[in-house]
């Protein structure tokens, strides 16, 4: 139980900030974040929560990331939806959170809310394709960083600031695209308060990033079979 509570907790925190600096702060040039202070939001929320929760719950916060640990061989298959359903919780506690905060401005328009699309809901107005091979190519990298990182030979207590520093590249790669997901949880969160348009993609934030940390996983798992 403590374990979920404190996915709950990590994936909230995710969402309120990574998103949060988009829904909140992106929008206001003179604050000069823009794409970059979004990137770096999202892996701030990583790197603080490694070290807050890592020792407790491995600090996933994202479906994708227990899917490819599961995969690699680093984690229990008995846990796998208890974690998912923590991650997804958290996630839209912290979207509530965020939709308070963001409509006590008079006139607000919150659009498309932060969340991920493809074509008209693509920042970019990239296609579904281009969505598909960015998600599963930037999932699958993310868990070899977090596989590497985590491993027992790797140097110990950097894990965090590598995964968070991943996270941020990730982001700065495939913002345009599809307003970068790799996670799962995080889409839920949002296309839920977003709806329309956001919702009826959604099925390609759980596809393309449970797929592309798989893959991962197992080649991972091939990698260090040899150590």
């Amino acid at each position: 139980m403590k374990k979920l509570i404190a996915e709950f907790i990590g994936t909230l925190w995710l969402v309120l900030g990574g998103c949060g600096s988009a829904v909140l702060a992106a929008g206001f040039p003179e604050l000069g974040i823009g794409f970059l202070g979004v990137a770096l939001a999202f892996g701030l929320t990583v790197l603080t929560m490694a070290y807050a929760i890592g020792h407790i719950s491995g600090c996933h916060l994202n479906p994708a990331v227990s899917i490819g640990l599961w995969a690699g061989g680093r984690f229990e298959g008995k846990d796998l939806l208890p974690y998912i359903i923590a991650q997804v919780l958290g996630g839209l506690c912290g979207a509530a959170i965020l939709y308070a905060i963001a409509t006590g401005k008079a006139g607000v328009e919150l659009g498309g809310f932060a969340s991920n699309g493809y074509g008209e809901a693509s920042p970019g107005g990239y296609s579904m394709g281009s969505a598909l091979i960015t998600e599963i190519v930037m999932t699958y990298f993310f868990l070899i960083v977090i596989l590497g990182a985590t491993h027992g030979k790797a140097p110990a207590g950097f894990g965090g600031i590598a995964i968070g520093l991943a996270l941020v590249l990730i982001h700065l790669i495939s913002i345009p695209v599809t307003n970068t997901s790799v996670n799962p949880a995080r889409s839920t969160s949002q296309a839920i308060f977003a709806g329309g348009i956001f919702l009826k993609q959604l099925w390609l934030f759980w596809v393309a990033p449970v797929l592309g940390a798989f893959l991962a996983g197992i080649t991972y798992k091939f990698l260090s079979s040899s150590e």
